[in-house]
C-alpha cells in the first residue's frame, strides 16, 4: 500500500499543481487573451462544471474497468488539454481547453484516486485516503513557485506545453505500472441484493426505501442524510476551492507585494498539510464527520480575522495559519464523511453522486469570488466566506446527530 499511495501522491500532486494555473499567472492570460480576469478565473470553474457533470456517469466505468484504467485514460486526456491550452488564441479556444481537464479530472483527480484506495482497502480506506491527502496537500506549495518561475522565464504558454509533458510521460507511466489491479471485482449488485445487516441500534428501525436510490448501490444512508452529505460538503468545497483560485489576489489586495503574496500563499500548503497530519495520527480516534466539526469552526474564525486586521501583517499570518490548518483538515473530512454513512460497495457510486454538485460548487466559487473581490473588495469576499463557513458548520452538526452508532444503517 504504501508504493501505491507513494504513485497516487506523485500523480495527483502533479494533476492538481499544473492546473493551477490561473492563480499565478491569471493577469498574464488576462492580457494576452484579451479577456478579462474574472474570465481567466471562469475556465477554472468550466474544468469543475465538466467533472461534475462526467461524475455520475463514470460511476459504472469505475465499477466496471476499476479505477486504475479510468485514471490511465483521465491522465492520458489532460495531456490534449495543456496543448490547446498552450495554443489558445481567445475565449472559445481558452474555455474548450479547460473542458478537456475537467473531462481528465473526472477521471484520475481525487475521486478517482479514493475509489482506487476503497477497491483496496474496503473500509480501511479512510487512513489510506488520510496519508494520501497528507503528502498532496502540498500541490500549490509545490506548483505555485514553480508556475511563476517557468512563466517568468518561457511565458505561460510554455509553461503549459511543460504540463502537458508532465501528464504525459510521468503520470501515464506510473498509473499505469504503478498501480495494481484491484484486489476484488464489484459487488454493487450483492450490495442491493442482499438485506442490510442492522446493528443493535437501529434494528427495530425499517430501511428507508429511498436509500436505495433506485436499486443502483446507494443503501446505508437515507435521501435526506445524503442530501446533507451534499450540502456540507458543496459549502466547504466553495470556500477552498474560491478562496484557493483568489488567494494571491486577495492577500494583494489587503497590501502584500506579489512576490510576498505567492510566498505567503503557497505557505498555505504546509499548514494544510499539518492539520491533515494530525488528523492522520488520530486517524483510528475520530471520523469525518468528527474532523468536519472541529476544523468548520476555524473557518469562521479565520475569516473574521483577516476582517477585522485591516491588513496587518500579523492578521494575515494568523488567516493563513488559521485557515489552512480548517481547510487542511476539511478536505480530509470532504473524503472521508461518506465512509461514516456507506459501505465499502457502496462507496464509488455514493462517492461519483456527491461529486456533481460539489464540483458545480467548486466550479462557481472561483469566478464568483474573482468577481466579488474586483467589484465590491476583500471584506465582501470574506463576508460572503464567513456566512457559507457557517452555513456548513450547521449542517456538519446535523449529521453528527444522524451517524450510525454502529455499522448498522444510518437513518435519513
Amino acid at each position: 500500500m504504501v508504493v501505491v499511495l507513494i504513485v497516487l501522491a506523485i500523480g495527483q500532486i502533479i494533476g492538481w499543481g499544473t492546473i493551477g494555473l490561473p492563480p499565478v499567472v491569471g493577469r498574464d492570460i488576462a492580457a494576452d487573451l484579451g479577456i478579462d480576469i474574472v474570465e481567466v478565473f471562469a475556465g477554472t470553474s468550466v474544468l469543475y462544471v465538466v467533472m461534475g457533470l462526467c461524475a455520475p456517469a463514470l460511476a459504472s466505468t469505475f465499477g466496471r474497468y476499476g479505477a486504475r484504467r479510468v485514471m490511465i485514460a483521465g491522465a492520458a486526456i489532460a495531456v490534449p488539454g495543456f496543448l490547446v491550452l498552450a495554443l489558445s488564441r481567445g475565449g472559445i479556444s481558452y474555455f474548450a481547453a479547460w473542458a478537456i481537464l475537467g473531462t481528465a479530472g473526472s477521471a484520475c483527480l481525487s475521486t478517482a484516486s479514493y475509489i482506487l484506495l476503497n477497491e483496496l482497502a474496503g473500509r480501511d480506506a479512510r487512513r489510506s485516503i488520510g496519508a494520501l491527502m497528507l503528502m498532496t496537500g502540498l500541490s500549490s506549495t509545490i506548483f505555485w513557485p514553480i508556475t511563476a518561475l517557468l512563466s517568468a522565464e518561457a511565458g505561460w504558454r510554455v509553461t503549459c506545453l511543460v504540463y502537458a509533458a508532465a501528464m504525459g510521460l510521468v503520470c501515464v507511466p506510473l498509473y499505469m505500472f504503478g498501480l495494481p489491479h484491484r484486489a476484488r471485482a464489484p459487488a454493487l449488485s450483492r450490495a442491493v441484493a442482499d438485506p442490510p445487516t442492522a446493528g443493535p441500534a437501529v434494528a427495530s428501525r425499517p430501511v428507508d426505501p429511498k436509500s436505495m436510490a433506485g436499486g443502483r448501490g446507494l443503501r446505508k444512508a437515507g435521501t435526506s442524510t445524503l442530501l446533507l452529505i451534499i450540502a456540507a460538503t458543496s459549502l466547504n468545497a466553495f470556500i477552498a476551492f474560491g478562496l484557493g483560485a483568489v488567494l494571491i489576489e486577495l492577500l494583494r489586495s489587503k497590501g502584500l507585494a506579489p512576490a510576498e503574496a505567492i510566498a505567503l500563499g503557497s505557505s498555505l500548503g504546509v499548514v494544510q498539510v499539518s492539520a491533515r497530519g494530525i488528523d492522520f495520527l488520530g486517524g483510528g480516534r475520530w471520523d469525518g464527520v468528527t474532523t468536519g466539526l472541529f476544523a468548520g469552526a476555524a473557518l469562521p474564525a479565520a475569516m473574521l480575522l483577516l476582517m477585522l486586521g485591516h491588513g496587518l501583517h500579523w492578521s494575515i499570518v494568523g488567516f493563513i495559519v488559521i485557515y489552512g490548518l480548517g481547510s487542511g483538515a476539511l478536505a480530509v473530512a470532504r473524503a472521508t464523511i461518506p465512509l461514516v454513512f456507506y459501505d465499502s460497495t457502496s462507496y464509488a457510486k455514493a462517492a461519483s453522486h456527491i461529486a456533481l454538485p460539489l464540483n458545480v460548487m467548486s466550479a462557481l466559487a472561483p469566478a464568483v469570488l474573482a468577481g466579488v473581490l474586483t467589484r465590491f473588495g476583500a471584506d465582501v469576499l470574506l463576508g460572503l466566506a464567513l456566512l457559507c463557513s457557517c452555513a456548513a458548520l450547521a449542517v456538519l452538526a446535523i449529521l453528527s446527530q444522524r451517524r450510525p452508532r454502529s455499522q448498522g444503517i444510518a437513518q435519513g
